[in-house]
């Protein structure tokens, strides 16, 4: 059998009860770690926690190792119970997906655990959930690539009055080009992409486009950390939600459509204020 089972938002305790039956009458345990990360990230003290809570070792598997090895993983599941752990829920992302088609066409069995997502924790800043269009990613610019095919999806929900979840880039393990030329792989260092670096990819993709699918006077939802301790939501114009330090990983940006009274009632609580962009900026 193979379990593919969500761990939630926050740290190891967010993983269900169901889960964590599942994780313990396992024989080998993976933890997926290039489409998100818990709180403690890919710390040592991290995996030590889990493997702690489980009483069992967990085997960090990198996108590598999925994409390269995804066979063997799956010949373990065939004859004994293996678990792939998944931060947030399981279909939170399309490799996923894979993972179980190409199990299901070897005829392992496969088994689904469900838990929290950033599809749906978003909505703790009173947006209501079936009032979003199409999400979007928000890949890192580079000198050479500067995609934009987001900016039409942006727009179409926008034109159609939804709110916007934007997905921002996370780089982990990732083969720099130097080294790919070179034939010999080296890996860059792990990046986050941050709600300021994204707010100033779309703000130049504005200017680019000048389509007006938005602005800087856009009232956006910044998020990080969502379902830690220390979450923190904040909701504002884009060039002001620009000027906030929203601290450690992982973030994510809701470009906000139109809004239904009760929204903006919700929304209130966590828009800045006055006395907040004073603060912000070290005058108060």
């Amino acid at each position: 059998m193979l379990y593919i089972i969500g761990l939630g938002l926050g740290d190891e305790r967010d993983i269900t009860l169901r889960g964590l039956e599942a994780v313990r009458k396992c024989d080998k345990v993976y933890v997926e770690a290039y489409t998100s990360l818990l709180s403690f990230g890919l710390s040592s003290d991290g995996f030590s926690t889990l493997e702690e809570l489980y009483g069992k070792p967990v085997i960090l598997a990198d996108r590598e190792m999925v994409e390269e090895q995804a066979h063997d993983i799956l010949a373990e599941a065939g004859g004994s119970n293996v678990a792939f752990l998944v931060v947030g829920d399981p279909f939170g992302a399309t490799t996923h997906s894979d993972l179980v088609v190409r199990a299901k066409s070897l005829g392992v069995e496969v088994k689904v655990i469900h838990n929290a997502s950033v599809m749906n924790a978003v909505g703790v800043c009173g947006l209501q959930l079936y009032r979003y269009g199409e999400t979007v990613s928000i890949p890192f610019f580079t000198e050479t690539w500067r995609p934009d095919s987001f900016y039409e999806k942006i727009q179409r929900n926008r034109v159609l009055g939804l709110h916007t979840l934007c997905l921002l880039d996370i780089r982990v393990k990732e083969p720099s080009l130097e080294s790919l030329c070179r034939g010999k792989k080296q890996y860059e260092q792990p990046r986050y992409m941050t709600i300021n670096i994204a707010i100033e990819q779309l703000l130049e993709v504005e200017k680019m486009r000048g389509e007006s699918a938005y602005n800087e006077d856009t009232t956006c939802v910044g998020f990080a950390r969502l379902g830690s301790e220390d979450q923190m939501v904040v909701a504002g114009p884009m060039r002001e939600i620009l000027m906030v330090d929203f601290g450690a990983p992982l973030h994510c940006l809701v470009i906000v459509g139109k809004t239904h009274p009760v929204e903006e009632e919700m929304l209130e609580f966590y828009t800045l204020k006055r006395e907040d962009q004073l603060k912000d900026k070290g005058t108060a």
